[in-house]
C-alpha cells in the first residue's frame, strides 16, 4: 500500500495546492491513502468546515491536526460530527478523537495524531509517549495492520525519540508542525519508516507561510504586526511511504517537495 503524507496546510493558497497538484501525485506514486495536515487549513489558523471539506474533496481520506485545531470557533461541532478529522489526542479537549480506522475493504489502516510537549508546555497536553500506547493497543484490538502516526512536534529531539519508541509497533511515524521539511526520510532498523518533519503546503516565498517583512521586522525590530499569510506561488511537501500489506512494514520511503 502506498501512503502520502502530506505537511502541514496553510490557508486558501495551501488548499489550492492540493487541489492542483495532488492528482498528479497520486496518480504518478499510485497512492492508495491520504493523510493530510490541516490545523492551519482556515487563512489565520485553525481549521473550519470548509476548509475540511475542501481538503477532502481534493483528495484527503483523514485530516490531522496540531496546537492550532481548537483556534475556530465551531471547530467542536467539525470534530465531533467527522470521524476522520482529528485533533491531538493528547490535547485536553471534549470534542473529537485523535484516533480513526478507516477501511480500505482488503484491510483497514490506523490513524493517530498526537502533539508534543516540549517548547508547547502551554497547551498542557498529556504523555505523547503514554497516549501513543494506549492508542496503538486500541488499533490493534481494532484489527488494524497499518498504523500511521502523525506527531505534532517543535523539538527535533522529541520527534525522533517517538520514532525510535515505536519503532517496529507501528507502520510510519512523521512530524509536523515545524513546515521545513528535513531531509532524514529513512526506514527504522524494525521497519518503521520516519521523517522528522515533512514539511509545509502552502506559499514558497515566506517563512512558515506567514509573510517574510513581518517576521524579519518582529525579530529585527521587536513590532508586533499581525501574522498575515503570505501570497504567491506556492509549494507542496509529502512524504510518500510503502508498506507491505502483510506485515505492516515500510519498504521505502520518498520526500516529495514540489
Amino acid at each position: 500500500m502506498n501512503i502520502l503524507c502530506v505537511g502541514d496546510v496553510c490557508g486558501d493558497i495551501g488548499c489550492e495546492a492540493v487541489r492542483n497538484m495532488l492528482p498528479e501525485i497520486k496518480k504518478n506514486y499510485q497512492v492508495d491513502f491520504t493523510v493530510i495536515n490541516g490545523e492551519n487549513s482556515a487563512d489565520g489558523n485553525g481549521i473550519t468546515k470548509f476548509s475540511a471539506e475542501k481538503l477532502f474533496c481534493y483528495g484527503a481520506d483523514v485530516i490531522t491536526g496540531g496546537n492550532h485545531s481548537l483556534r475556530q470557533s465551531g471547530v467542536e461541532d467539525l470534530l465531533d460530527n467527522n470521524e476522520f478529522v482529528l485533533r491531538p489526542h493528547n490535547l485536553s479537549c471534549n470534542a473529537g478523537s485523535g484516533y480513526c480506522l478507516f477501511d480500505m475493504g482488503r484491510q483497514s489502516v490506523a490513524v493517530i495524531n498526537l502533539l508534543g510537549k516540549i517548547y508547547l508546555e502551554r497547551h498542557n497536553a498529556e504523555n505523547p509517549f503514554l497516549v501513543a500506547d494506549e492508542l496503538i493497543e486500541k488499533a490493534k484490538a481494532d484489527g488494524a495492520k497499518i498504523i500511521i502516526v502523525d506527531f505534532h512536534a517543535e523539538a527535533t529531539s522529541e520527534k525522533r525519540a517517538m520514532g525510535l519508541y515505536l519503532d517496529g509497533k507501528v507502520s510510519v511515524v512523521y512530524g509536523t508542525h515545524t513546515h521545513i521539511q528535513t531531509a532524514d526520510e529513512q526506514i527504522l532498523k524494525n521497519g518503521t519508516g520516519y521523517i522528522t518533519d515533512i514539511g509545509m503546503t502552502g506559499p514558497k516565498d515566506s517563512i512558515l507561510g506567514v509573510e517574510s517583512e513581518i517576521i524579519i521586522s518582529r525579530l529585527r525590530d521587536n513590532k508586533t504586526d499581525k501574522f498575515k499569510l503570505a501570497g504567491g506561488r506556492s509549494m507542496l511537501n509529502a512524504c510518500l511511504f510503502c508498506v507491505d500489506d502483510g506485515t505492516g512494514r515500510v519498504t521505502e520511503v520518498k520526500r516529495i517537495n514540489i
